[in-house]
């Protein structure tokens, strides 16, 4: 377990993140919808019920004891050195504080652990996301596609991506 700024990281789960995660999705409001929370959850219970083989792997960062943000990714199923990040998600009161920022350099360094690779991630292109995607350019990652009307008529995927070198 990492601690920085009195945060503590820690990349594995327990059965209590699954309430404390619950709380948190919810506390970002109207960015992600009911479905959209249900599945953060249930990549988390898959992780708990079955471990590594799920392929799911998270970061998360608390103070004194409450869930401040997390982050899920895994390795791209069919790929060698392609992984996606699912989630990356930091409460409202504890953003702007580089606990988004050292989620994301804990997910590249354990994907560099495992040799490198591209790390990609998918974003909406609707203004509620604008800041999302800046957080992305300002993190090394650079667009590298536009599906345009995905989610819905006028809401775009947008991918990203970043070259990760293998940690020696």
């Amino acid at each position: 377990m990492t601690k920085r700024y009195g945060v503590r990281y820690r990349s594995r789960p327990a059965a209590r993140d699954v309430p404390a995660l619950r709380r948190l999705v919810a506390s970002t409001g109207a960015v992600f919808h009911r479905e959209e929370r249900a599945i953060a959850l249930e990549l988390l219970e898959e992780r708990l019920a079955r471990g590594a083989r799920s392929g799911y792997w998270f970061e998360f960062a608390e103070r004194q004891g409450e869930l401040l943000g997390y982050a899920a990714w895994g390795p791209v199923p069919l790929t060698r050195r392609s992984f996606d990040l699912y989630w990356i998600v930091v409460a409202p009161a504890a953003q702007g504080r580089g606990v988004g920022r050292s989620l994301l350099e804990l997910v590249e360094r354990a994907v560099a652990a495992r040799g490198g690779g591209n790390l990609y991630i998918e974003t909406s292109s609707k203004t509620a996301y604008a800041r999302t995607r800046r957080f992305y350019r300002e993190a090394g990652y650079r667009r590298v596609a536009q599906l345009r009307h995905f989610y819905a008529p006028g809401d775009h995927k947008l991918m990203f991506c970043k070259m990760i070198r293998a940690r020696r």
